[in-house]
């Protein structure tokens, strides 16, 4: 099983990040963080990197669900997506699987919890 699911787009790097956005709104997440690997990494290393970026998205209703099933499952939240330009224009978003990473729990009731937050990054990552 794959960890992660993506799709390559053509055209403008911050317009990309705002469709992801858009689309990850449009499924009930919020962005808590946005961590932006390039300045950071020429910041504390003084290299440089290509355009990349992690959004660490948060579904309030199913991270709540996640937290009753499971009280430690606050050290895999949020739902990470990246994207990322390794060449110019064309700009790859990536989604954490959260069927796959929560596999390696083996609680029942957060694997049924991680399959509808699966579908709904799935469809974030189709739409864009």
């Amino acid at each position: 099983m794959n960890y992660y699911f993506n799709k390559i787009v053509s055209g403008d790097f911050n317009q990309a990040i705002e469709k992801v956005k858009e689309e990850l709104k449009k499924e009930g997440f919020g962005v808590l963080t946005e961590i932006d690997i390039k300045a950071t990494l020429k910041k504390k290393l003084d290299v440089d990197f290509y355009n990349y970026i992690i959004l660490g998205a948060c579904n309030p209703p199913f991270a709540y669900k996640a937290l009753q099933a499971e009280d430690k499952i606050g050290t895999m939240l949020p739902c990470n997506v990246i994207v990322q330009e390794k060449r110019l224009g064309k700009i790859e978003v990536s989604a954490v699987d959260p069927s796959a990473s929560m596999q390696s729990v083996g609680n029942e009731k957060l694997e049924k919890i991680a399959e509808k937050i699966r579908l709904k990054l799935e469809k974030v990552i189709k739409n864009i």
